[in-house]
């Protein structure tokens, strides 16, 4: 990074979320295009959330609005309005901006910019990245990323019942997929399948409208609504060789895309508690009780200072893993500890912010409801808190607990 970052002057420092001032690690160029990301969302995104989320729909406009924010592919070599490709540092931001304004959001964004993305970046072929990848970087193509099943969450990698079948130059995929975000209206989505030959995971990017692939909206749920997740069957779903993914031939390297990926959910976690943050301390100052702002009881301050506390503490386990991937020593171990402990704390601040709300917390008017709510997908998704422990205790005793 040749780039250097301007020192902010004494009587620019304002105390707010970003307390020991992270963001001034951004190069003066990547912190231009932070801005203007921060800009985009306030302006054409955040209007949108709650009507959607409550409604439990994808505004289809949004696709738009994205294809003109330059934000899509930034941390990718060769794609996008960047090249170089930004620094992770950055990458993590946009991913944290993304989800300080709303989480259903920032998930639609890094499934198809991060899960379905990076598996054809790292997974695919020369031609296969030359196929895909220049539309998706416009976001004239949205992708997908199919891996857990019905019966298949943590333990997919060695149990996986989505099965492949070669036939000359074509495979069979019969099976199915549960919770795949975007696959509603996805223009490819990237599934995950054991091949019947050789019991190995191998990848395989099907579009929209083949024959024998049905998904089908989730409904009823209580988090990240404007998320279209669906279930997906497979039955016989004939796929050619040439949309397989010629670098991916098992589980190993698969384990590659959900290294870099899980990293990003730490950044969206990071964000949740953010805004929730920022919502509670807003609302503290203007909430009147007893003649005066409750931003003056000494228990709402305990709670704001606890949420400032968790949310800083992320920020420098998050730049620390940022500059790991940057320097290309980055290794499992270190984004699954990213991804329990944030989302540990993120689950504690919008505990905490919706708290200060009272009574009010729990409708959408006010927005933290929707970052409660939207948390517990959050701590889940991308790894469970246990299974990233099992990562990080197998990296620091030598010893696999995994049953």
């Amino acid at each position: 990074m040749t780039a250097t970052a301007t020192p902010l002057a004494p009587e620019d420092y304002q105390p707010g979320a970003d307390f020991y001032l992270y963001e001034a690690l951004l190069p003066d160029d990547e912190r231009k295009t932070l801005l203007k990301a921060r800009t985009f969302l306030r302006d054409e995104v955040k209007p949108l959330v709650n009507e959607y989320w409550e409604k439990g729909e994808f505004p289809q406009e949004l696709i738009e609005k994205f294809r003109g924010s330059g934000l899509a592919a930034l941390s990718y070599e060769g794609y996008g309005e960047h090249l170089p490709a930004a620094s992770h540092l950055l990458g993590g931001m946009i991913a944290m901006e993304i989800s300080r304004v709303d989480a259903s959001v920032a998930t639609f964004f890094g499934v198809h910019t991060g899960l379905a993305f990076y598996s054809i970046y790292a997974g695919g072929d020369h031609e296969q990245r030359e196929k895909w990848l220049p539309a998706m970087a416009a976001m004239e193509k949205i992708g997908a990323f199919a891996m857990t099943e019905p019966l298949g969450g943590s333990d997919v990698s060695g149990g996986m019942r989505t099965t492949a079948r070669r036939e000359g130059d074509t495979w069979i995929l019969n099976g199915a997929k549960k919770w795949i975000g975007n696959a509603t209206f996805a223009d490819l989505v990237v599934v995950w399948a054991r091949d019947l030959d050789d019991n190995q995971v191998k990848g395989f990017v099907v579009e929209k409208g083949t024959p024998g692939f049905e998904p089908v909206k989730i409904e009823g749920k209580t988090a990240l609504r404007i998320v279209q997740n669906a279930e997906i069957t497979l039955t016989d779903v004939r796929v050619p060789e040439a949309h397989r993914l010629q670098q991916i031939n098992s589980f190993h390297e698969v384990a590659e895309i959900l290294r870099f990926t899980r990293s990003e959910v730490a950044w969206q976690a990071l964000g949740v508690m953010t805004g929730a943050y920022e919502l509670a301390l807003a609302y503290a100052q203007e909430r009147r009780q007893f003649g005066r702002p409750i931003a003056k009881f000494q228990m709402v301050q305990d709670l704001l200072v606890k949420c400032l506390g968790n949310i800083t503490a992320s920020w420098g386990m998050l730049v620390q893993l940022a500059r790991l991937q940057d320097q290309g020593i980055f290794r499992d171990e270190h984004s699954a500890l990213a991804k329990a402990f944030v989302t540990s704390r993120m689950r504690e601040v919008v505990a905490f912010s919706r708290e200060i709300f009272g009574a009010n917390g729990i409708v959408l008017d006010h927005d933290i409801a929707r970052f409660f709510a939207d948390a517990e997908a959050l701590y889940s998704y991308e790894g469970t808190r246990e299974m990233n422990t099992l990562i990080v205790g197998k990296a620091i005793t030598g010893q696999s607990a995994f049953v």
